[in-house]
């Protein structure tokens, strides 16, 4: 069984994030998102509904593609998180040259601590290419439209949490 690892924030789940989980979900049997939950960080949406917006949307686009889809928390390394849940393989997705740069060094980083997690990149779709969930926020934060950049039900959870 291969099972890969998409660790991320996901605050919110956006398009860029769905596409992502979507292209994957076609190779593994098993694909856990791993929500991560860091102490020092003030997160748009608690880490509950980070989970339950995940599950609602992904769980279906596994099912539809024969991929079991798991969503979890976590609060350690990314790559102890993956080895800890059976994950040979960490999905990360890359927009841009700056996410590469990163990503690499973070890839590396991880397979000195790990070698049994490989990592595999997923080149942003075209249509997808922009969106950072880092401005997604601050759009949401500032009263703008995101329907263009996340899944419905994301924005209808984003918008009811704004008017609080």
């Amino acid at each position: 069984m291969l099972v890969g690892f998409y660790p991320g924030s996901f605050d919110p789940i956006t398009n860029g994030h769905v596409d992502i989980i979507t292209r994957a979900a076609r190779i593994f049997d098993r694909l856990i998102l791993a929500v991560g939950v860091h102490h020092g960080k003030t997160p748009l949406l608690s880490a509950d509904v980070r989970v339950e917006l995940m599950e609602e949307v992904c769980v279906p686009i596994g099912a539809d593609l024969n991929c079991e889809i798991k969503v979890i928390t976590f609060d350690n390394l990314a790559v102890e998180a993956a080895s800890a849940n059976g994950a040979t393989v960490m999905v990360r997705g890359l927009r841009d040259s700056s996410d590469f740069d990163y990503e690499v060094q973070m890839a590396q980083m991880n397979a000195g601590m790990n070698r049994d997690v490989e990592t595999i990149f997923f080149a942003a779709s075209a249509s997808t290419r922009m969106i950072a969930s880092s401005l997604v926020k601050q759009i949401a934060r500032m009263g703008g439209d995101i329907s263009p950049f996340v899944p419905d039900i994301a924005r209808r959870r984003i918008d009811a949490a704004m008017k609080r």
